[in-house]
């Protein structure tokens, strides 16, 4: 065990129990991304950084005929999913490991198919080498798939004050906003196809398909 894998179970060993009531004051936009996969029947998406698995939950209801996975590196969060999936009546839909976002592959899942949708909802800011577990995601992608991502802006639109209490209170989680990231994005003018921000700057929801020319900034 690396010790980042050991760093997220030290932070949600006892968190897991009451993650998903905490978080929906201020992982805003996670429902938002739900609604735009639009996912087809026989679609296969990959989760990265799926927690509780409280989002793939919400896409086994809505897309009854997607095939999901989910990745984690805390073995203490994927303790929390395998029993709120058992409760969901999901365990035949939704396949998990223990692994890194970096290392993503179908292979991890004992698949050669590659899939059609990969989602990155605030796993982006807590992940050390997120360009890799971007590009590992693209990589993973059928022809066709799209990455997509939900996560924290780079909160210019806050009050100086609120953005500084922010950060702050971020970094006792081990979150950092990937500012860099979504430069990058804005980069490619003034209003890039699939960037949507949420008041504030506070956070970004963005799709790309795996031949968008952006990926040669990451891969």
């Amino acid at each position: 065990m690396t010790e980042h894998a050991v760093l997220m179970d030290r932070i949600y060993r006892h968190q897991r129990y009451i993650y998903d009531f905490t978080r929906k004051y201020y992982l805003f936009g996670r429902d938002k991304l739900i609604k735009q996969l639009a996912l087809r029947p026989g679609d296969r998406l990959i989760e990265v950084g799926c927690g509780t698995s409280r989002n793939l939950i919400k896409i086994a209801k809505a897309y009854p005929d997607a095939m999901l996975y989910g990745l984690d590196a805390s073995s203490e969060m994927l303790a929390a999913s395998a029993v709120a999936i058992r409760r969901a009546g999901l365990e035949g839909r939704i396949k998990l490991v223990l692994a890194y976002a970096e290392d993503l592959s179908p292979g991890l899942f004992g698949e050669t198919v590659p899939f059609d949708a990969a989602v990155f909802s605030y796993a982006l800011s807590m992940i050390p080498d997120w360009r890799k577990a971007l590009a590992a995601a693209h990589g993973a992608l059928a022809p066709g798939g799209k990455v997509h991502v939900v996560d924290f802006g780079d909160l210019k639109g806050l009050s100086p004050p609120f953005e500084r209490i922010l950060r702050g209170w971020l970094g006792l989680f081990h979150v950092a906003p990937r500012e860099e990231l979504l430069r990058t994005i804005e980069g490619r003018g003034p209003r890039p196809a699939g960037l949507r921000l949420l008041a504030g700057r506070y956070a970004f929801l963005w799709s790309a398909g795996r031949d968008d020319a952006f990926w040669s900034a990451f891969t």
